[in-house]
């Protein structure tokens, strides 16, 4: 008997399903991804050619700007909003739920506690405005910088995965960086790390060499 031959029919794969999907995805995420606030202060970093990238999580960040002013940063927002309600509490900072909420979302602070609650209580766009955020202070006779960082710690619980950062301007005066080194230093933190923009290896170094062999 003659062999029955099958038309052949081309494969249809229906992409419909899959475009409304991808469009869900695309839609989802740009109503739920939110950006990094701006923070108040820029700052120009001198260079280095450290390749260590500055972590995500469990990160406290000190920036200094090139007026030597000092403000505070760390990530989490949970840990963020119990390290302003312990501060709040245990200083009487009279803080509302408004102001817990526009620090736990917010930037860096580089204010003292007296006048916290003024600048939790304005917009980003006003705090670049005023010159109210003078840095926070770090005198011996009124060290808060030492307090944020105690408390920080406090909330980041027992962890050798924190990483103490500080991020400081090419023009800021050497005096400023020493006191918050002795900061560091007197609540025992010797191991920090400096924010730097990166630049390449001069040729013929040995960090040139070394990166040129793991290259390979």
């Amino acid at each position: 008997m003659p062999k029955v031959k099958m038309p052949r029919k081309s494969t249809l794969v229906d992409m419909t399903a899959m475009c409304d999907v991808a469009f869900l995805l695309l839609t989802f995420f740009m109503l739920a991804t939110k950006f990094k606030p701006d923070e108040p202060v820029a700052v120009v970093t001198p260079s280095s050619i450290n390749t260590q990238l500055l972590p995500d999580s469990y990160v406290i960040l000190l920036t200094v700007d090139k007026d030597g002013r000092v403000f505070f940063s760390m990530d989490g927002q949970p840990k963020r909003k119990q390290l302003i309600e312990d501060l709040n509490t245990n200083f009487k900072l009279g803080l509302g739920d408004k102001e817990i909420k526009s620090f736990m979302v917010g930037s860096s602070i580089g204010a003292d506690f007296k006048n916290l609650k003024q600048v939790l209580d304005m917009s980003p766009d006003e705090r670049k405005k005023t010159n109210i955020e003078k840095g926070i202070p770090l005198d011996s006779a009124n060290n808060e910088l030492g307090i944020w960082i105690e408390y920080a710690r406090a909330v980041q619980g027992n962890t050798n995965k924190l990483k103490y950062c500080i991020k400081a301007d090419n023009a800021t005066p050497f005096p400023v960086i020493d006191k918050v080194l002795k900061t560091f230093k007197d609540k025992k933190i010797q191991k920090l790390n400096l924010v730097t923009n990166l630049e390449a290896a001069p040729p013929g170094s040995a960090a040139a060499i070394y990166q040129a062999q793991h290259q390979e």
